[in-house]
Formats: C-alpha cells, structure tokens, sequence
C-alpha cells in the first residue's frame, strides 16, 4: 500500500517583531529569513520549504501587517494580505510576552474574510509564566474563532515539532511541490542582499534601517579560485545616513562587510570577497521605479 504524501502552503502573519522569520529559520533548519529586534524587518514574501517523508510544507513568512506609511509600506502589506487568498492554512502570530495589542487587531479584521483555518500561535512561551498563556488565549478567542491554538517558543524550539504535525493533519493529499534538499524558491542573491541588509539593522539606530535597501550589482566566481566576488551597493535616502553607513574611516561599513560574510560564506559554501560601497536615492520609499529597481514590484502585488 501506498503511503498517502502531503503537500500545501501555509502562511506566516502577525505584527512586526513577533518571530515570524526565528520560525522559519528554526523549522527550515538553516538561515533564509534575516531576523532583528527592529520592527517590519520582513519586506517580501519569503518561502521556506519544510520537507520530511509525509509532508511537504511551503511556508511563506509575510512582512509584517501594519498601517503603512509610505509606498513601500503599502506594498508591504499588499504582498502579506495577498499571501492570504494562495494557501491551505494561516498561522496568525503573536508575541506571547507582549500580549494583545492594538496591531492584532488591524490583522484580525483582515483575517475575518479568509475562508482557510486559521492557527492561534503563540509565540515566546519562553519568556511568560504558563499561567499567563490561558487568559490570553480567551482574549484572542473572543476575537476570532480559530482552527486550534498552538503555544510555541521559535527560538528555543518548544512544541514546534507539534505544530507541524497539527499543520501536516490538515494538507491535502499532493505532490512535492520542490526537492527535498530546497530550502527557499529565492535565489542567492536575494538572500545575499537580505544578510548585508539585516547587518546594518544590527548595527544602525532610529530612521537608518528603514532608509536602507540593499542591491547586488554583480555575483562572479574569481578566476583559478573558488572564492566568490559579491559587489553590493547599500542604498539610503539622505546624504547624513550615507555618512552614517560609512562610519569614521569606513569603519562602520568594514564592520557590516566582516558580519555579512560570515553569513554569506556559509550560505554558498565557499570564500567570498565582498565590496560594499554607499549610494543616496532621495526619498526612494516613495519612488515606484526605485521601488521596482530595488526589488519591490507592483506586479507582485
């Protein structure tokens, strides 16, 4: 007899800053989704793929689903609200410590119209005392009527072997949609530019992460070596970030080279050169065709 194998997509959805890419990571088993204590970290779709002998699960995690202000907010919350209507299940996200918040609500209201199970996911157990969890999830309840409530820890990997066995029990008998070996449907240099990206939300306060965007002007393999050349420019809005970006004698823009090599050189498995080199674009979060140059397309959404 057969062994039935099964097969669907599920998306991520929450507030900023509530573990969605820590989740993926941790399930994935190796770094797609940069991660940072910063909020609306997460500005494309992200598909992490799960497989194992009885399932194949695409994960897709979405920014973050906020009050958007400007347009690259708008298109932010576009690509997470659109992730809604193309897949088999949703797990709504929240941060445990945090508890119920105004934001929650903006989301719940766009979850009302999806007609897809929709998971509670408490993320964070870790940090909360466990007689904290039950009022909370009778206030979530009050709001939505969900498929199931699944208390977890992403970073610590608490109960989540048993939320993908909950999600496994709901696909549908289907096919694989990828290899097993892949990981992510993004290419590598996508991922490229998102680990220098998350080095200067590490390393940069206040307006400065958001102002950035990172391009990858050039991938080569160096002649009679098997070391990578990666040429990246780090895009910013004014000439004082830029300033900021470079640091005194460059040391600021060393230090997010040394981060994001690390990183970049586990990923592609080999030695890689990377220069990095800083650009001003005025105002591009509100430019659709520096949007769409920098990676965010209208068409995605």
């Amino acid at each position: 007899m057969t062994e039935i194998f099964k097969s669907g997509f599920v998306a991520i959805v929450g507030r900023p800053n509530v573990g969605k890419s820590t989740f993926m990571n941790r399930v994935i088993g190796e770094k797609i989704a940069i991660m940072s204590d910063k909020p609306q970290t997460t500005r494309n779709k992200i598909q992490g793929v799960f497989t194992d002998k009885e399932a194949q699960i695409i994960f897709i995690d979405t920014p973050g689903i906020h009050k958007p202000k400007h347009k690259l907010g708008d298109y932010m919350v576009h690509v997470a609200e659109n992730s809604l209507n193309e897949v088999d299940a949703v797990m709504f996200m929240v941060n445990a410590e945090e508890g119920y918040g105004r934001g929650d609500q903006f989301i719940l209201d766009r979850l009302q119209k999806v007609s897809q199970p929709v998971f509670l996911v408490l993320n964070k157990i870790d940090r909360v005392h466990p007689d904290q969890l039950l009022p909370l999830i009778d206030q979530y309840r009050e709001k939505l009527s969900f498929e199931e409530v699944v208390p977890i820890s992403a970073l610590e990997g608490n109960n989540v072997s048993h939320l993908l066995e909950v999600l496994k029990g709901l696909l549908p008998e289907g096919p694989q949609f990828y290899p097993e070996d892949q990981l992510t449907d993004h290419p590598e240099r996508f991922i490229v530019s998102e680990f220098i990206r998350e080095k200067v939300l590490h390393l940069t306060r206040e307006e400065i992460p958001h102002s950035i965007a990172v391009v990858i002007e050039n991938i080569e393999q160096r002649e009679n070596s098997n070391a990578v050349l990666i040429q990246a420019a780090i895009i910013v809005e004014r000439q004082s970030q830029k300033g900021i970006i470079i640091g005194k004698q460059g040391s600021m823009l060393k230090e997010i080279g040394k981060r994001a090599r690390k990183d970049i050189e586990a990923l592609l498995g080999s030695n890689v050169y990377l220069e990095l080199w800083v650009k001003v674009q005025k105002d591009w979060r509100n430019r659709q065709v520096q949007l769409s140059d920098f990676g965010y397309r209208e068409e995605d959404y």
